[in-house]
């Protein structure tokens, strides 16, 4: 007589994910294989992400890759390896976005608020300070502040409101009366025509009024027709409204002559 091999036919009865194993003739236990669970008849395949995120970091994602097996990958807003997962503060790289002259402030995951310092406004990604020192930030209007800054003219450096139109650069360096008006000393006159003291102008309401009267004292004629806002029927506004603490500037494509 020969023992019989309960495991010899379909893996006795046991699962495919199991190992059919003899013990006494005619008998034999089934044992899940590594990975699975299960009573060796029925084996499920484990998996390490339904208990205890699968030894993921609580700020990662745990995803089953085969039989007891995942990867961690850290959430977004965090890094590291899964395992361990460390908060990005969105602030600590380039300001999160923010301008130079604004606080990041961290708010949640993958978002922070922008709010302009104290003496700037603006929506906290462009924030200006007031009207002269925004002059020399940009490099249409920069030439126009070191007229200013050569004759001592710091009127639009007050708490004002003032409303600027600033001849762009390219302007001021071509234009050869400049020279002349500077032999003559009457620049400081032709700086301050460009100037309007006490209201702050948006391009809106100067398409709703007519004249102007200068920090000079001489008026300036405004039209405005096809979309276009000319001053003194010559000089065209180019760039408009750029807002600071104490004004507005405009850009214009001529200098205004008293």
């Amino acid at each position: 007589c020969s023992a019989t091999d309960a495991c010899k036919t379909s893996n006795g009865g046991c699962s495919a994910k199991a190992e059919c194993r003899r013990t006494t003739p005619g008998n034999r236990v089934c044992v899940c294989n590594a990975g699975y669970t299960g009573d060796g008849i029925v084996c499920i395949e484990i998996n390490p992400c339904l208990e205890n995120n699968g030894g993921c970091d609580r700020n990662a994602e745990c995803t089953q890759t085969g039989p007891n097996q995942a990867v961690c990958n850290c959430l977004k807003g965090y890094s590291g390896d899964g395992k361990r997962c460390t908060y990005i503060s969105l602030c600590s790289q380039n300001n999160g976005g923010c301008s130079e002259f604004a606080i990041c402030n961290d708010t949640e995951l993958t978002e922070r608020t922008c709010t302009c310092k104290q003496n700037y406004i603006g929506d906290g990604f462009t924030c200006r300070g007031n009207i002269f020192q925004e002059l020399l930030r940009d490099a249409n209007t920069s030439r126009f502040y070191f007229q200013l800054e050569a004759l001592s003219i710091r009127d639009i450096a007050g708490p004002g409101p003032f409303t600027l139109f600033v001849p762009r650069t390219d302007v001021l360096n071509s234009d050869t009366r400049v020279k002349d008006w500077i032999a003559k000393g009457v620049m400081a006159q032709v700086l301050r025509y460009h100037m309007v003291g006490c209201a702050s102008l948006l391009y809106n309401d100067l398409t709703r009024i007519t004249n102007i009267t200068s920090l000079h004292g001489d008026p300036i004629h405004i039209s405005y027709s096809q979309n276009k806002l000319v001053l003194n029927n010559n000089a065209e506004i180019i760039l408009s409204d750029a807002v600071g603490t104490n004004g507005v500037i405009h850009v214009i494509n001529q200098i205004l002559v008293p």
